[in-house]
């Protein structure tokens, strides 16, 4: 994201309509959500539009793709394309709530640290550095060791609360140069508590950043959660894209030549996080008047 793109103005109406405006001319953007979109939909119309349910056992196992079963069947006789549109529902769930939780912690260290200054900034900077040292993945994985019975939720809040540094770090930076500007002195005269100024003042300045600093958390949420459920330390109960592609490799997909028990998941998470990325490239372009196409 271009730091450039922040500037000390409101959103009025006039705005709104040009941002609008650039938005549905932008490629980019358009690409991006028509992908996300896309699977999104495929989440609640996946499962009504097949009769079976992920662990169940519907026909020959190790079965290619054809008309009865889209995308073919496990060793064990389930049906791949069922566990699939099962699985996106799960790799939502994890983006929301591990990306908007990670989004938060940064947003509320990022501004606290950020506008307060001095001690406070100094404290929560060397927090923040102290878990930008510690490797998330590392971290997941021993948590994940030691909680034997985990489903999505947890795993979300696990990835929520180890992924924030780098947003704060991100909105901690962009605050330093607002607190400064004479809209924000005007609203410390009128005394205003602190909160109130960034609330009414900083944050909607900074809207179009924090909705993009969303974006690339939850691409990187759905990134974890696929890397701890491939390596088998996601949830224990439930099917996940990881899982699928974990349980494909323990039973030897890839010797067998059974490329449609993970070719699909594996497409599934690189379009979705690959979506996310190009929608995020396009906002940038809109909200950043230098970056837009004349």
């Amino acid at each position: 994201m271009d730091t450039a793109t922040i500037q000390p103005k409101s959103l009025k109406p006039k705005q709104k309509n040009e941002i609008l405006y650039f938005a549905f001319r932008n490629a980019k953007l358009r690409i991006g959500l028509g992908i996300v979109l896309f699977f999104l939909v495929l989440t609640f119309v996946g499962p009504k539009i097949t009769k079976y349910k992920p662990a169940d056992f519907v026909g020959p196992s190790s079965f290619h793709p054809s008309a009865d079963y889209w995308f073919g069947t496990t060793s064990f006789g389930e049906d791949v394309f069922t566990q699939f549109v099962y699985g996106l529902s799960s790799t939502f769930v994890v983006g929301i709530i591990g990306g908007g939780l990670a989004t938060i912690l940064g947003m509320t260290i990022g501004f606290t640290a950020g506008y307060r200054g001095g001690a406070v900034d100094e404290v929560l900077n060397i927090l923040t550095n102290v878990i930008l040292t510690i490797p998330a993945l590392a971290l997941l994985l021993v948590l994940s060791a030691y909680v034997k019975v985990r489903g999505v939720f947890i795993e979300s809040l696990f990835i929520g609360f180890t992924t924030w540094p780098w947003a704060a770090r991100a909105i901690r930076a962009q605050t330093f140069t607002l607190r400064t500007r004479d809209f924000v002195d005007l609203a410390k005269l009128s005394g205003r508590s602190s909160f109130k100024i960034i609330l009414t003042e900083i944050v909607p300045n900074m809207a179009s950043y924090l909705f993009m600093t969303f974006i690339l958390m939850f691409g990187g949420a759905i990134l974890t959660a696929a890397t701890l459920d491939f390596l088998g330390l996601g949830p224990t109960q439930g099917t996940s894209l990881g899982m699928m592609m974990n349980m494909a490799v323990l039973w030897s997909a890839l010797p067998l030549g059974m490329w449609w028990w993970f070719i699909p998941p594996g497409i599934g998470i690189t379009a979705i996080v690959g979506g996310l990325y190009i929608m995020n490239v396009g906002l940038d372009e809109v909200f950043n008047p230098k970056l837009r196409e004349m």
